[in-house]
């Protein structure tokens, strides 16, 4: 069997190009494969350490090759970037990989398993038809007003709205159709976004991590199995504060010369993450006045100095922090830092 020290493999379709080499300083084994081939040139060498963007079909595949006993490091593709030496094709791509893994400060991403991949892809699924939804209810108003017919704001008033328009003399027969069939894209919809959240209910019953951090206030079933979901491997981020920054809640540096200079969040990373917590933090806002403890105490001293919209962003960021601690150390939530008064 062929023995290589580390092979970079870049995805795609139904083509893959490697990059492979038998030692350092060597020269390197290029090739093009399909996905039949790709399966019988990894099954007949020996165990290797195996580099890929974490991009599509990357955790599949990584599981697939750690199944035939390599070694397999996804790297997030703008880390691999900068290794590209000129030009862009998919022989350039596997020869920057197989150089980027092997940098000893490189970042490399957790592999997920296919539950893991499932539970996120419900979530996708009701983030998309939620957006459908309010596509609907924003193009069903905007048609309605056209004939004076309106109702407040907010969707628990469409039906509200469906009513008025269905009594409505005046209303010309073919706006009642067109009505009629986005109130039906609206029940289908209400009905499917109900049918995959009682499948990430169940997703989070079978999780002990996502059940742990449900217990941390204003983190619900949704936001608890998305993280648990999406991060296999809580140790790959150094501190809380790192597991922050992925998200996106940490200031923007732009500092030099030992002067610190901060701005506003990245708002890079996980923007569905981020914006459950953010929404989170919102829920909490609303009761801390009915609260007590440290939580409660820092909550309401930030507010004494920053307008609330910022210290939402802010407690956003101390709940990833906290979600990191409890999701590396096993550590319920301390209750008496936000108890009831």
């Amino acid at each position: 069997m062929k023995k290589f020290i580390r092979i970079g493999v870049d995805l795609a379709k139904n083509y893959f190009q490697i990059h492979a080499l038998a030692s350092e300083g060597a020269l390197a084994v290029t090739r093009k494969m399909t996905r039949v081939k790709m399966r019988e040139f990894f099954s007949r060498i020996e165990p290797c350490l195996v580099g890929m963007e974490a991009c599509g079909t990357a955790h599949y595949w990584a599981r697939e090759l750690k199944a035939m006993g390599h070694e397999v490091l996804l790297m997030p593709p703008a880390y691999t970037k900068p290794y590209v030496k000129r030009g862009k094709n998919d022989a350039v791509d596997a020869d920057a990989i197989c150089e980027a893994m092997s940098r000893p400060g490189m970042r490399f991403v957790p592999i997920k398993s296919a539950e893991q991949q499932a539970t996120l892809m419900l979530h996708k699924t009701r983030e998309l038809l939620i957006k459908q939804r309010t596509m609907s209810v924003n193009a069903l108003r905007g048609h309605l007003s056209e004939f004076g017919i309106v109702a407040a704001k907010g969707i628990g008033h469409v039906d509200e709205l469906l009513d008025l328009a269905e009594s409505d003399a005046m209303l010309p027969a073919a706006a009642k159709t067109a009505m009629r069939v986005l109130a039906q894209a609206l029940e289908g919809l209400d009905k499917a976004i109900d049918d995959l959240e009682k499948e990430i209910s169940s997703a989070h019953g079978q999780n002990e991590v996502s059940r742990l951090l449900d217990q941390v206030p204003g983190i619900g079933k949704l936001i608890a199995s998305v993280i648990a979901a999406s991060v296999p491997d809580p140790s790959v981020f150094k501190s809380g504060r790192d597991f922050a920054a992925w998200l996106g809640l940490t200031p923007r540096q732009n500092s030099s010369g030992g002067k610190q200079t901060l701005g506003g969040i990245t708002k890079q990373g996980n923007r569905y993450i981020r914006k459950m917590l953010v929404l989170g933090a919102t829920s909490l806002l609303n009761v801390v006045g009915k609260r007590k403890g440290a939580l409660r105490d820092w909550i309401v001293g930030l507010l004494a100095k920053k307008p609330a919209r910022l210290v939402t962003v802010a407690l956003a960021n101390k709940l990833a922090r906290i979600l990191w601690a409890m999701m590396k150390t096993g550590e319920c939530f301390r209750t008496e830092m936000f108890a009831k008064a």
